[in-house]
């Protein structure tokens, strides 16, 4: 059950809280291909299929587990790698990157996100928690978050409770005094439940709940996260 007199800040997800991040990631690899297209035509050709570029993608993951946290390095990496094995100059994969990287960062906002950002930041310090690597700025809702914290940045992930507590950190609280909201069962709430935060299920898609301690409250969007909390 959520206790809201121990609420003095909320962190957030990014992806798949406040935007569907695959159509996101559809569209810059779409705007990679073309990039490689026009610049790199033997890698676009060998990588024509978006399956083989994850497929990559994936490998390096799984390879460099030092860079495994970064999504943008573990991206970069990957464009490196595709340039090298289509006989491309890898060089070219820092502006290839940067085209994905850009494209990244349009995203579209669940119709329910906007309100509620504006609702909840006019009463909670904001921070958003994220294992992606979306820039808040370029995205353009910076101006509602007091503090961005992503694995990316801090060097471990969720479910790490080092992540959950660095966000508590950024904005002087403890972590029992934080609310973190998330649609990630094991990352977002079974992770900040362990580093002692309680935590808001956003369950958009209606899915069963599989493990045994359940969050604190689950809801279908963020308007019914506003009345939640008000």
């Amino acid at each position: 059950m959520l206790d809201i007199s121990r609420v003095k800040t909320i962190s957030l997800d990014l992806d798949d809280t406040l935007w569907p991040i695959w159509p996101t990631i559809e569209r810059a690899e779409k705007v990679l291909h073309d990039w490689l297209a026009a610049h790199a035509p033997m890698a676009a050709a060998l990588f024509s299929n978006p399956a083989a570029l994850r497929e990559i993608r994936n490998h390096v993951a799984d390879q460099r587990p030092d860079i495994k946290h970064d999504l943008s390095a573990v991206r970069r990496e990957s464009i490196r790698l595709a340039l090298y094995r289509a006989g491309e100059d890898p060089l070219l994969a820092e502006r290839a990157f940067d085209a994905f990287f850009s494209a990244r960062q349009q995203v579209e906002l669940y119709e329910d996100a906007h309100d509620a950002l504006a609702v909840l930041s006019a009463r909670y310090p904001l921070v958003s928690l994220s294992n992606g690597n979306a820039d808040l700025k370029r995205v353009g809702i910076d101006r509602f978050f007091r503090a961005a914290v992503s694995a990316r940045e801090f060097g471990v992930g969720k479910p790490d409770p080092r992540i959950f507590h660095a966000a508590a950190g950024a904005v002087d609280v403890e972590p029992h005094e934080v609310l973190h909201v998330g649609d990630d069962a094991t990352l977002d709430v079974i992770g900040a439940v362990n580093a002692g935060m309680q935590a808001v299920w956003v369950n958009r898609d209606g899915h069963q709940w599989t493990y045994d301690e359940p969050p604190h409250a689950t809801v279908s969007d963020l308007r019914q996260l506003c009345a939640l909390l008000a």
